[in-house]
């Protein structure tokens, strides 16, 4: 049972504080097994994280993948990971659930950590309560580099692709960086990759195709910046298309 005045003063204590450290967690699931994960991480991996030290995000169903859910959860910075996880991973809640959880899990290591892209922090939002709506679409775009995101890119980034993203229906909310700082807890981690994060929201599938259509269309995508972009990366953009859970901080 968690203590509901530990989590509210967990809640006052995060609100006043910012996060710098990201997870961007992928699982593959066994068949069939993804409502019942998540029905268990709603109910019982969100409160009992926070109150510990973790923010959680988000988590969300792969609109592409019946199988596969992602999760963000967030850190104030890298020793408030160590410290966190290994309260939870310890901790009396995780070693409840925790047989319940991996029964569903096919593979957990598909993981980035990141930090802010503008090399600041962010406040989480306020997070949606059990009885929340959850709706609309939420799409992260990763790309992948040769070497670290340098000024260089992240200008090109704010200066170029925002403005069109803009004007096709796309607002980014947040965009992060990999984080270069040695993993310091036993989860493994994807070390040795180069990436940068970005996510928008849209209020349902249809608003998010009416953005990929109008960029289609865009002079200013198709004649210069998508060209540009390619020749950046090293391999295609990856972009996740998700629906938030009921408990999801990161909706529309």
């Amino acid at each position: 049972m968690i203590d509901q005045q530990a989590t509210n003063r967990c809640s006052e204590d995060m609100a006043a504080a910012s996060c710098s450290v990201l997870e961007l967690r992928r699982y593959a699931l066994r068949p069939a097994s993804r409502d019942k994960f998540l029905e268990l991480f709603d109910r019982e991996f969100v409160d009992s994280q926070e109150i510990l030290g973790s923010w959680v995000f988000g988590q969300f169903r792969d609109l592409d993948d019946p199988d596969r859910v992602v999760w963000l959860r967030g850190f104030r910075d890298m020793p408030a990971r160590a410290e966190a996880l290994t309260a939870f991973y310890g901790g009396p809640v995780w070693r409840a659930h925790r047989d319940t959880a991996n029964a569903c899990i096919v593979d957990s290591d598909n993981v980035l950590l990141l930090r802010p892209a503008d090399g600041g922090g962010i406040v989480p939002e306020r997070r949606a309560t059990a009885a929340g709506v959850a709706d609309g679409i939420v799409a992260v775009t990763v790309y992948y580099f040769d070497a670290p995101v340098d000024d260089d890119f992240l200008a090109f980034f704010r200066q170029r692709i925002v403005p069109v993203l803009r004007d096709t229906g796309a607002i980014v909310r947040t965009s992060w960086v990999t984080e270069a700082s040695p993993n310091n807890f036993r989860l493994p981690v994807r070390e040795g990759e180069h990436a940068f994060v970005w996510w928008a929201a849209f209020a349902d599938l249809a608003a998010y195709q009416r953005h990929i259509a109008a960029l289609a269309k865009s002079s200013d995508w198709r004649d210069a910046i998508a060209g540009e972009l390619r020749r950046r990366l090293i391999a295609p953009p990856e972009i996740l298309r998700l629906t938030p859970t009921r408990r999801s901080r990161l909706r529309p």
